[in-house]
């Protein structure tokens, strides 16, 4: 669906920030944010948490498409920011970094749910939506983040990890032990359903 890739403009904006990540050096501020944590500073550890916990909320939601699941995983993510900053190393962004350890966190709770296990019983049920962007025209970017999060679960996570975060289908596939033509479908079907979802809130 271009129009509504388009509309979102997330895959490509987030692949060229990727590819701008690893020219990125680590601001003072960051650095003495990290530092701090690493010592197990409380105060740093606050200062990092708020000003990280909304934009990772936000990721959260993306993925588990549930407040208190999100909640969950915006806890489990920050325990696993704090117990592995070690592992940053100083290059590339701070926040991107933070970013895919909140993915891979919602990644890791989707598959111990395993969300993709009834979605290949669906694969002949779904057709093509029309490239209509008429339901696209006064869509606000928070209403359609906010239907993303109501897509199933697993149509939601293909279709984040692929639109959203530019994954390929293949590391798609090797991520959620799917295969690539499962990842194509899904992604279709996610596509099908949000414009089905987009049509009816305008009528």
């Amino acid at each position: 669906m271009q129009h509504l890739l388009g509309k979102l403009h997330l895959k490509s904006q987030e692949t060229d920030c990727n590819q701008l990540e690893k020219h990125i050096v680590t601001s003072p501020e960051e650095q003495r944010l990290i530092d701090g944590c690493r010592k197990g500073d409380r105060k740093s550890q606050k200062e990092l948490y708020d000003r990280f916990a909304p934009k990772m909320m936000a990721v959260c939601l993306r993925y588990m498409g549930d407040s208190e699941l999100a909640a969950d995983t915006l806890q489990d993510g920050f325990v696993t920011v704090f117990s592995k900053l070690d592992s940053f190393s100083g290059e590339g962004s701070f926040e991107g970094w933070i970013r895919r350890v909140f993915v891979n966190t919602a990644l890791m709770s989707l598959r111990k749910n395993d969300v993709l296990k009834e979605s290949d019983d669906l694969e002949t049920a779904w057709g093509l939506a029309s490239e209509s962007t008429t339901a696209l025209q006064d869509l606000s970017y928070k209403e359609l983040i906010r239907i993303i999060a109501e897509l199933p679960p697993g149509f939601r996570t293909v279709f984040n990890m692929y639109v959203i975060e530019g994954y390929s289908h293949k590391e798609i596939g090797e991520v959620l032990g799917i295969s690539e033509v499962t990842s194509r479908s899904q992604l279709q079907r996610a596509r099908k359903l949000l414009q089905d979802k987009i049509n009816s809130r305008k009528i």
